[in-house]
């Protein structure tokens, strides 16, 4: 398969590099592909690519979007960062298929409706996009991805002359509901997402938008009409290979729920403890102050140090409070400082306003986060009023000597 790949590949080339154009015949046919989502989180939301398929030049080829570049300096800094560029790849149809199948994967075709000179403007800007020097491309999870460079690259071909229409029962949802339709909203993927994800993606998405989404490229392009004639933008459709149905192994005691549950029971256990006891578990809070502040300083990272437009306004940071790191010399001191008491009061005002923002829809939070967030809420609580306490028998200790004092 790879010495087939670098025979097309250095075909392409020299094509490129002498400037001829590889002429489409009359029967050649272009279509779009829908990959249906697969087994692990980067496959979740599906795939798409262009069909370039033409009998009487032997030629059957895939190009499609979103590749990595796993030979980039820096691969993991860049991703971070969102700096990291990705390709345009292409594969021998046969061997596109194959791969798909193999994951069990559904794979739709759609068939475009468009003239002899639209498909070779299509494929021509398909040759040239592979150019080494073109192939690179800054991508962006919601506007420049796999799916909308399909939207894109087929709006080019003929000209902007594509009206989308919406589907039939279509209804209008925000990016992070988009995302949650193709996700267990209980699973580490979503849980990962909601967490680094800023409150900007839960803004309505408009229709166009949608398509981020392949499922949403198929569905809009199957109603998509062309301006100019009124005709269909697609003139035949059908599914190529339906995915087996299998059992989905979902074990909720390894969830983020279940998890979180007991991680909050156990705060509960030990702050009843120390209320019964009338003490505190210092390195109860050292840690709790420890992992928010962290956690607190990712997401500010997140949202001012990357390229990442999508982790912005992320206001988990009402829970994961960065000042939290800087607090942990005041949980060890004997004698608290008034003002702490007042931050403490802050933290649990910041864990209402959080409860606030999600009830109406500023930010949807993860829900594995709940037990944690009450947990974390009432042991704010009770170090409130355990150093209130210890404040006021300061306060009478000191007032007493005053008094007895000579």
């Amino acid at each position: 398969m790879k010495k087939a790949l670098f025979i097309l590949f250095v075909f392409l080339c020299v094509m490129i590099t002498h400037g001829q154009q590889h002429m489409l015949s009359d029967q050649a046919e272009i279509s779009i592909l829908t990959i249906g989502p697969g087994a692990s989180l980067n496959d979740s939301f599906g795939h798409n690519g262009f069909r370039i398929k033409d009998i009487a030049k032997g030629t059957d080829l895939v190009f499609n979007y979103g590749v990595y570049d796993f030979e980039a300096p820096n691969f993991y800094l860049k991703f971070a960062q969102g700096k990291l560029n990705y390709l345009i790849g292409f594969d021998y149809y046969e061997d596109f298929l194959n791969n798909y199948i193999s994951q069990n994967r559904t794979i739709n075709e759609q068939v475009l409706n468009v003239s002899q000179s639209e498909k070779q403007k299509l494929f021509d800007y398909l040759i040239h996009n592979y150019q080494p020097e073109n192939r690179r491309y800054l991508y962006d999870f919601f506007y420049d991805n796999c799916a909308t460079k399909i939207k894109d690259v087929t709006n080019i071909s003929l000209n902007n002359s594509i009206q989308f229409n919406e589907p039939k029962d279509f209804k209008q949802q925000t990016f992070r509901e988009l995302i949650h339709s193709n996700l267990n909203r209980n699973s580490w993927g979503c849980f990962g997402i909601d967490l680094a994800l800023g409150s900007v993606i839960d803004k309505k998405a408009t229709p166009e938008q949608h398509m981020f989404l392949p499922k949403y490229i198929h569905e809009f392009f199957e109603n998509a009409t062309i301006k100019r004639t009124g005709e269909p933008l697609v003139k035949g459709s059908k599914v190529i290979f339906k995915k087996i149905d299998t059992p989905e192994s979902i074990n909720f005691f390894t969830s983020p729920l279940f998890i979180f549950g007991i991680i909050g029971l156990f705060i509960l256990f030990i702050t009843y403890k120390d209320f019964k006891n009338q003490k505190q578990s210092a390195w109860l809070d050292v840690t709790l102050f420890s992992l928010t502040g962290i956690i607190g300083i990712v997401i500010l990272l997140l949202w001012f140090a990357t390229d990442h437009k999508a982790t912005h306004q992320n206001y988990n940071l009402l829970w994961a409070s960065v000042l939290n790191v800087f607090m942990i010399g005041q949980l060890l001191r004997k004698k608290t400082s008034a003002w702490f008491i007042k931050y403490l009061k802050f933290l649990v005002i910041l864990l209402c306003l959080l409860t606030l923002h999600w009830i109406i829809g500023v930010q949807v939070f993860a829900i594995g986060l709940i037990p944690f967030l009450i947990a974390l809420g009432i042991r704010y609580l009770f170090l409130i009023r355990f150093y209130n306490s210890k404040f006021l028998l300061h306060t009478e200790i000191a007032n007493s000597m005053q008094i007895t004092a000579p």
